[in-house]
């Protein structure tokens, strides 16, 4: 058992570091906020270098590296800035869909624009009725004659407003039963007639982010837009999650990290009482609190990423990591509050920032209940 990285992990590592060092400007950052504007330049550059797509195949134009590999990369970014490394790192998200289910066409046009920088894309699953349950969708998907006509809409789909195209879950039969089992997703271009996305207003965190809501009415699509198989899209989109879900666990990581790192700065510098606060027994305890939660949250995000690697599909591993590294980024960064004080109030320390960018990391990708009812049914199995 080896819980050391590779030399070459440890080098991704250290660039993913180095390069949000460079480019990830505080001042920079609350001014994104503020306009709710994604790091455009942060992006072009990041790809420009291979952090984006890492994990695809060379002839795609990624470093054929695995989910370990991005994983490091996501966590840097969020440690470093919890808004730019988070758009940064999804800029890419459910082009996954495309390089385990798509056809060779698929991936030849779309992946390399992705890994290069030129596009961004976007899966939308959730819809407004529905939430987390994805089950059953009341987005369609029909066949006429040579094309499938589309119609529903989805809603908090990262990259709404910004992607050239979105991998859809659609309902292809109303009739089966159970209703999973009609299900398939289509890659839908998002200049087709018919999109449309809306921002869906001021949010909490991830402000950089376009977060919308995407309607589609009668979309019409080529039946080589089919992603996959027919019928099999519910099971995909599963195993698209047990990937995705580590990746929302290492920006959870990286997002407590970050907070960890500026209430450690803080407390060794400020005085109370005639003391660094750090000399307090209670912020002591707390430092200890906060460290062992990361440390815990990224033993756990790493062993899903390297089980994944090993081609192992195992969804209460993936739901674990997330929902443990997700309470961990909330509780760190309510506790790097608490220690800074008022402070930690404002805009300026940046914490209360984190705080809010980390709590998305509990709700999308499935929140935190759904990970539980996974991690439970594990073990558990049906009930009768």
């Amino acid at each position: 058992m080896d819980f050391e990285l590779s030399k070459s992990q440890k080098e991704i590592q250290k660039a993913a570091r180095e390069f949000a060092k460079g480019e990830f400007d505080k001042d920079l950052a609350i001014e994104l906020e503020k306009k709710h504007e994604f790091p455009t330049k942060i992006w072009k550059k990041a790809a420009e270098l291979g952090f984006i797509g890492i994990h695809f195949p060379e002839k795609y134009e990624g470093q054929g590296l695995g989910l370990v590999e991005n994983i490091l990369v996501a966590e840097e970014f969020c440690r470093k800035d919890s808004g730019i490394g988070a758009a940064v790192v999804l800029a890419g998200f459910a082009a996954e869909n495309l390089l385990h289910f798509g056809s060779e066409e698929m991936k030849e046009k779309f992946l390399p624009k992705i890994a290069l920088g030129e596009m961004l894309c976007g899966g939308c699953f959730t819809e407004p009725d529905h939430g987390s349950d994805i089950t059953r969708m009341d987005t369609t998907a029909d066949k006429d004659g040579d094309e499938w006509v589309i119609n529903g809409v989805k809603t908090f789909i990262t990259n709404g407003c910004l992607a050239s195209f979105f991998t859809v879950l659609c309902q292809t039969d109303q009739t089966v039963i159970p209703s999973h089992r009609g299900q398939s997703m289509f890659l839908v271009e998002t200049d087709r007639p018919g999109v449309n996305a809306t921002e869906i207003g001021d949010k909490m965190g991830i402000r950089m982010m376009s977060t919308a809501e995407v309607t589609f009415k009668d979309v019409r699509v080529p039946m080589d837009n089919l992603i996959g198989k027919e019928g099999k899209g519910f099971y995909q989109v599963l195993e698209f999650f047990d990937e995705s879900r580590v990746l929302v666990a290492a920006q959870a990581l990286g997002t407590a990290q970050g907070a960890f790192d500026r209430a450690i700065d803080y407390i060794r510098q400020r005085e109370q009482f005639g003391k660094k606060i750090g000399q307090f027994q209670v912020s002591q305890h707390k430092i200890a609190d906060m460290a062992t939660k990361i440390e815990l949250a990224k033993l756990i995000t790493y062993k899903a990423a390297w089980n994944f690697d090993q081609g192992k599909i195992d969804p209460k591993l993936t739901s674990m990591a997330k929902m443990y590294a997700a309470r961990t980024a909330v509780e760190v960064a309510d506790e790097a509050i608490q220690l800074l004080g008022g402070y930690g109030y404002m805009l300026e320390y940046e914490v209360e920032r984190f705080y809010r960018d980390a709590k998305i990391t509990e709700i999308y990708e499935g929140t935190k209940e759904i990970q539980k009812n996974t991690i439970a049914n594990a073990f558990l199995g049906k009930l009768k």
